[in-house]
């Protein structure tokens, strides 16, 4: 099954617990704090392999969690980093938040490495904590939540050049007569479901990557018939061959279905019309294929190469073929992401939404509620059954403004504030 499109989950670990910890040596007196630092958290990595093909093996493992830190110790002894989780991907794979639609990688590079979601830091020991007016902390940290997040990948195939038309106009017995591709062919009207890749070799040393795309159709950047499936791999194609049916056995006229395609190839992307096309009239042993060949020339008003072959008995395959390999020669390359080359360097600023610190909403019992990503990272990050721990927790609530913007939503003396878990008292 060739799978090219999946949504998964991944975490990075989390950071190893700082340790709440004292020297207790014969002849040291007063020995002091000496707990360690917790090891940071696995980062979730993805790496091509270029021996891969499709996204087959993520229809049956969708969660990916990295392993987390390893705790500090006591004697100042640092908890070990957790190694990062490898996560093998076939090229041509681009990963998007499936939440925001961001781009976070696009992987085309056999051993080209990206960090998808981040480990957390380690917690601190209590030595840390250290100071000349408490020099014996019992505070420490628990480490840091690993990020997670949910991840749509997409597969778009690394091939040079896309065999592009509509179903059994021919595209994948060319590809079998080039190459040693092996497509499935036959004499009933049928669409080619996934895509077929091939080498082709010209004959004075030059070779090339040719891909036999499923069968366009009317509508198909909306997504009708195989639609996005289709046009999500000729993203990559530097030169986009048409093969069109001229013997109109189909009943179809050769130009219709000529602009039709062209059409769809606009509607989902106008940069797929900068790419260089060439035109291949198949099935010119048929009898009416050299008239109609006539006609189509009248009708075409673009100015691309038009080669009459015939992909049964292998007529005029030798020019094409010859003719796409100079075509690539001069072909550029299209990125997925479109990139400003000026020589100039800039820089860009985004427009990003401020995320507030944290965020106080009222439940019908008249509890206040205070709920924020930085209030969560704390609170992860707080030991809650030493007082020490408790006390720098509220400080820091205090620092954040929390307290202040509880006055101003009305808390008074005795209400009640919970905090994920937990519940207190306010005191004012």
């Amino acid at each position: 099954m060739f799978v090219d499109q999946v949504k998964i989950y991944t975490k990075g670990g989390d950071g190893g617990d700082g340790m709440v910890a004292f020297r207790r040596e014969k002849y040291v007196p007063k020995g002091g704090p000496a707990g360690g630092d917790g090891g940071n958290g696995a980062d979730v990595v993805f790496e091509v392999d270029e021996g891969l093909r499709t996204l087959m093996d993520f229809r049956y493992q969708r969660h990916f969690k990295a392993p987390r830190g390893e705790h500090g110790m006591s004697k100042n002894q640092h908890g070990r980093n957790a190694e990062d989780m490898i996560v093998k991907v076939p090229p041509g794979t681009v990963v998007k938040d499936d939440d925001t639609g961001e781009v976070i990688a696009d992987l085309t590079k056999h051993g080209q490495r990206s960090v998808i979601t981040k480990g957390g830091r380690g917690g601190r020991g209590n030595s840390r904590f250290a100071t000349p007016a408490n020099p014996a902390p019992e505070l420490s940290e628990k480490g840091e939540p690993g990020q997670e997040r949910y991840i749509v990948m997409e597969l778009k195939l690394l091939a040079d050049v896309g065999l592009v038309g509509f179903p059994s106009v021919g595209k994948s017995t060319l590809l079998s007569v080039v190459t040693a591709a092996k497509p499935k062919i036959a004499s009933y009207h049928f669409t080619t479901l996934v895509p077929n890749l091939g080498m082709v070799e010209t004959g004075d040393g030059r070779s090339f990557v040719m891909a036999d795309l499923p069968g366009l159709i009317e509508g198909a950047h909306e997504g009708v018939g195989l639609g996005h499936q289709f046009l999500r791999h000729i993203e990559r194609t530097r030169v986009i061959v048409h093969v069109l049916d001229m013997s109109g056995m189909e009943g179809r006229d050769p130009y219709e279905d000529y602009i039709t395609i062209n059409e769809e190839l606009k509607e989902y992307n106008l940069r797929l019309t900068e790419r260089p096309q060439i035109i291949v009239a198949n099935k010119m042993d048929m009898p009416e294929a050299e008239a109609n060949l006539e006609v189509f020339k009248e009708k075409l008003e673009d100015d691309y190469p038009i080669f009459p072959i015939s992909a049964f008995t292998q007529q005029g395959l030798k020019e094409l073929m010859f003719a796409i390999a100079d075509k690539l020669e001069n072909a550029p390359e299209f990125p997925l992401e479109e990139e400003e080359n000026t020589g100039v360097h800039r820089v860009l600023y985004k427009h990003e939404k401020e995320e507030k610190d944290f965020e106080i909403t009222r439940d019908p019992d008249g509890t206040f509620v205070v709920e924020g990503a930085k209030i969560a990272r704390l609170f992860k990050m707080t030991d809650f059954s030493r007082e020490e721990s408790v006390r720098r927790f509220a400080r820091q609530l205090r620092s954040y403004g929390v307290d202040e913007a509880l006055r101003e939503r009305g808390a008074k003396d005795g209400d009640m504030v919970r905090l994920f878990d937990y519940e207190f008292e306010f005191i004012d």
